[in-house]
């Protein structure tokens, strides 16, 4: 909208009655007087925390008041509000025809609040879970259809929101990994507390994700790479060295180096459960 891909971005899709706009925190004065933007809708405000740096993301719903005002007039009492300085843009959704009510708003808060927390990619600042209201079914299957939409939207503007870090297997079906996301294992017993570390991770096409249940080494060594060190620092593990939610890093290496709490080769360590390591599967790929 304004001729530079960190300024104000407008979104639509054939066939679709949804519009999405990206919006700096800093210039939403320039969006008065859009119509759209005084309607209904549902908003997200991202930013990062100050204290861990994670990303942050609140997200809610506004109606029309009676003086007319709607998302735009929202958004900026949050930019007033002390308590949300964290953000630094919005992305909201409302529709080209204004035919969001009461009812559709709150399931969409609803549905986009729960996929975000299920995700687990931001830290999402709700206090409360939004309620989803009385939906017919029809209206439900109209929202669902809205929600898909608003998906590929909030990827494309470079949020991966409602994305887990890997795909989840559906209830009665044999846990397979995806032809996509390759499965890893690393097994070795670590000289630091003489216990045995097993762990497992899924390359997928943003990287390597180590799983939730993997067993972690809790001391560093001296070797552990800067950045992997403040990870494992951050991360969920309990007394145990149970790792409690998935984690992504970029590479085999600093995969294997979140495992084992110092500098590794994951390329070498990282195998299939039939013993064949990752180096010779790209290997074999080469070939």
């Amino acid at each position: 909208m304004d001729g530079t891909p960190n300024g104000r971005i407008k979104c639509t899709l054939a066939n679709w009655t949804g519009v999405a706009y990206k919006i700096p925190r800093t210039e939403l004065d320039k969006c008065k007087g859009r119509d759209d933007l005084s309607q209904s809708g549902v908003y997200f405000l991202f930013g990062t925390s100050d204290q861990t740096d994670d990303n942050v993301v609140y997200v809610s719903q506004t109606g029309v008041r009676k003086n007319g005002e709607g998302l735009l007039c929202r958004l900026i009492e949050h930019k007033r509000n002390p308590d949300k300085d964290y953000w630094t843009e919005a992305i909201v959704f409302t529709t080209s025809n204004n035919s969001f009510g009461p009812t559709e708003i709150s399931y969409l808060e609803n549905r986009f609040c729960g996929l975000a927390v299920d995700a687990s990619r931001y830290i999402v600042k709700n206090g409360n879970d939004p309620t989803p209201g009385n939906i017919t079914e029809e209206k439900e299957s109209e929202l669902e259809e809205f929600i898909d939409y608003a998906k590929i939207i909030m990827g494309a503007l470079g949020h991966k929101l409602f994305e887990p870090l890997t795909d989840k297997p559906k209830a009665a079906v044999p846990i397979e990994s995806p032809e996509d996301e390759l499965l890893l294992f690393l097994k070795r017993k670590s000289r630091k507390s003489g216990l045995v570390i097993e762990a497992s991770c899924k390359q997928t096409n943003e990287g390597f994700v180590v799983l939730k249940g993997s067993h972690i080494e809790t001391i560093d060594s001296e070797s552990i790479p800067p950045g992997i060190k403040e990870r494992r620092q951050k991360a969920k593990i309990d007394e145990n060295g149970i790792l409690q939610e998935d984690i992504l890093v970029r590479s085999p290496s600093y995969a294997a180096a979140f495992v084992i709490g110092g500098h590794v080769n994951g390329l070498i360590e990282w195998k299939t459960k039939d013993g064949v390591s990752l180096k010779e599967i790209e290997n074999n790929e080469d070939n």
